[in-house]
């Protein structure tokens, strides 16, 4: 299996991506557009629109740059995410591997973050602060596979900063913009809620709505809501590495990007006498590379049931948790 190729598909909510990537990791085609909006969030029929318009355009452009006779297998993102847009995604998944006769191999979405989160920061055994638009969670890698050791309750860290962005006319994704009037914002109480090691954001978003409509400048409400998430956020992670002794975090999806996140987390890993790592800010985010990586993974580890597996047997997961995967390793 030496010089293994996968070619990676990324669809499960609002970006659509192709990628190549060899059993080394390293990527050599990425490429991926986004559905936005000015006026509001997203429409999953309309991302699953976008998905089956823009996925022929960036096949264009890899066939351009790379020959797809040398792909070996081909990884789809077959959940958790948005049913319309998996649905589109598998469609051409399949398409593609019956014209290669390739493989196709189902991935998680959010294992595929976790694994090329380690393949850049080459963390060994880090604490995974999962931080996307609708996934907010706290995991590890403990007795054999991936364990989920905290979590939102309601909506996503990424999708209540979205959301909020909305309401206040930033457009989608706001979560860029809310970081910058942040800057110049100072505290407003907004609550603080953490049960256990589980968070929720919803009541806080509420409130920070009801405020924006009394008039609060959205600078301080910006800089409310980024402190008190990610204070909750970073509160979480270090009871976790608490709990399983590790010495290693590592924070990964959309919301990674932010720096005052990175921040607060530097700072309680210091204190700790551990080490943050974080990814690029270019895969931080949803992309088909690490579909395409976790794919080689999992090609690798069970090679026999994936050259047998059907086309007609492989269907989409909206709610494929993380701790429902099987990991195994060569």
């Amino acid at each position: 299996m030496l010089n293994m190729i996968c070619l990676g598909i990324e669809t499960t909510a609002h970006t659509a991506s192709l990628s190549i990537v060899d059993d080394k990791g390293r990527i050599i085609f990425e490429n991926r557009d986004m559905y936005t909006r000015e006026d509001g969030g997203i429409i999953p029929s309309d991302a699953a629109l976008h998905h089956k318009k823009i996925f022929p355009l960036l096949l264009e452009k890899l066939n351009k740059e790379f020959d797809l006779k040398n792909v070996g297998v081909i990884a789809l993102s077959s959940g958790p995410g948005l049913a319309p847009c998996l649905l589109e995604g598998m469609r051409f998944a399949k398409e593609i591997a019956s014209k290669l006769n390739a493989p196709l191999i189902p991935v998680n979405h959010l294992v595929a973050h976790l694994e090329i989160g380690k393949l850049f920061s080459k963390a060994k055994d880090p604490v995974f602060i999962l931080a996307t638009g609708a996934n907010t969670q706290i995991i590890a890698f403990e007795s054999g596979n991936y364990r989920i050791f905290g979590e939102t309750l309601d909506t996503g860290i990424g999708n209540a900063l979205d959301k909020f962005g909305r309401i206040i006319g930033l457009g989608f994704p706001a979560g860029s913009k809310i970081e910058e009037l942040a800057k110049k914002g100072k505290y407003i109480d907004l609550g603080y809620v953490v049960k256990g090691m589980d968070l929720s954001f919803s009541g806080i978003l509420t409130k920070a709505i009801d405020l924006s409509k009394k008039g609060c400048s959205k600078e301080d409400l910006c800089y409310s809501l980024q402190e008190t998430y990610f204070s909750m956020l970073t509160e979480v992670t270090e009871r976790a590495m608490a709990h399983v002794n590790k010495k290693e975090a590592l924070l990964i999806g959309g919301v990674a990007a932010n720096k005052r996140l990175i921040e607060m987390l530097n700072i309680m890993c210091r204190e700790r006498k551990a080490k943050l790592y974080f990814v690029p800010v270019k895969y931080s985010g949803d992309q088909a590379a690490m579909i395409a990586y976790a794919g080689i993974l999992q090609y690798k580890s069970n090679k026999k049931y994936y050259d047998n597996l059907k086309l007609q047997d492989i269907d989409i997961n909206p709610n494929w948790r993380v701790e429902q995967v099987n990991i195994t390793r060569v």
